[in-house]
């Protein structure tokens, strides 16, 4: 049995939550692993984050974000709603805000102090809801998904851009 891993590098644009379709990428890995018949996991390794599949849309807005996606985010928000204000959620807490402040990169979670750039706990839920994972098979050397499955890595947190990462996992023979 082959075991094969691949760690792909993404980024976030934070503002807004960013999507981004990794279809691609996996199909690559698993051309490179030289599996034939096995499976294929693809895992976030981010609490603010989602591995999910989906079908392709080829329409989108003025950033680029497919109307299906546009449509999750609605209606993820109308159950969790954008953490915009301290005390909204439990989630940061008092004990949490001391812990960051002590983090030796303190400043990159907590730029100047300002608490606000911890407010994601809508981010942590919406990623809870869709998992950090999902598994595929592998069929004769391919991607065993339809003609419109495609695979998203999603960040949900608004808070910043930042470097983001999506582990490909392979086994079979």
């Amino acid at each position: 049995m082959t075991v094969y891993k691949e760690t792909i590098a993404l980024k976030s644009k934070g503002g807004e939550p960013t999507f981004l379709n990794i279809t691609e990428e996996v199909k690559a890995a698993i051309a490179k692993s030289g599996v034939q018949n096995g499976i294929c996991t693809v895992i976030s390794p981010h609490t603010t984050c989602a591995v999910f599949f989906e079908e392709f849309v080829h329409d989108v807005d003025e950033n680029g974000t497919e109307f299906l996606q546009l449509d999750l985010n609605d209606v993820l928000k109308k159950i969790i709603p954008d953490n915009i204000a301290e005390g909204q959620y439990r989630y940061p807490g008092e004990e949490h805000y001391k812990a960051v402040a002590s983090w030796p990169d303190a400043e990159a979670y907590l730029p100047g102090g300002d608490r606000t750039a911890l407010l994601n706990c809508d981010a942590h839920l919406k990623a809870t809801i869709l998992g950090s994972s999902e598994t595929f098979e592998i069929d004769n050397g391919k991607l065993g998904v339809g003609t419109t499955g495609y695979i998203y890595f999603v960040d949900f947190d608004r808070t910043r851009a930042r470097p983001r990462k999506c582990k490909i996992v392979i086994l079979g023979e």
